[in-house]
């Protein structure tokens, strides 16, 4: 009886570690001017937000491990989606700040943007001489999001 109930309460332990696999990620936000980004939306699977950052940037979640995509989004700032590396725990990322682009075609605008976004690696460096960030390069992968697609 004794042998019963150790092992029905070593399984019940396992499943329940079973179902709730979990990851934490850390890390910081700031803007292509090297500034903090306060109150930044944390969001998952495209709509569940799982958090936000604090008045400095900084950010800790749990997220599940099966999530591999995290999208930050704010106002002034364009949302930012980050695909996560499988040993990725400390994610510190640079957005871009929003423009505003008056008579000008979509297509000159992504050109003008992905200049801009080719020079995020550089500023995290930048940020990571500076002190503001801890790893001088990046755990994960961002892709450049274009407003014109071509049909």
């Amino acid at each position: 009886m004794e042998k019963l109930l150790t092992i029905f309460i070593f399984l019940s332990f396992s499943t329940s570690s079973l179902y709730s696999q979990n990851k934490t990620i850390k890390g910081r936000l700031i803007d292509d001017d090297l500034e903090t980004l306060p109150y930044v939306s944390i969001l998952i699977n495209d709509t569940v937000k799982v958090g936000k950052t604090d008045l400095n940037g900084f950010f800790h979640i749990d997220i599940p491990i099966s999530v591999e995509k995290i999208i930050f989004s704010t106002v002034g700032i364009e949302p930012t989606t980050i695909k996560l590396a499988d040993k990725c725990n400390e994610v510190e990322v640079v957005m871009m700040l929003s423009s505003t682009y008056d008579f000008i075609t979509l297509k000159r605008i992504d050109k003008l943007r992905m200049k801009r976004f080719k020079k995020l690696s550089e500023l995290h460096k930048r940020a990571f001489e500076k002190g503001i960030f801890k790893t001088d390069k990046s755990c994960y992968i961002q892709e450049f999001m274009p407003y014109y697609k071509r049909k």
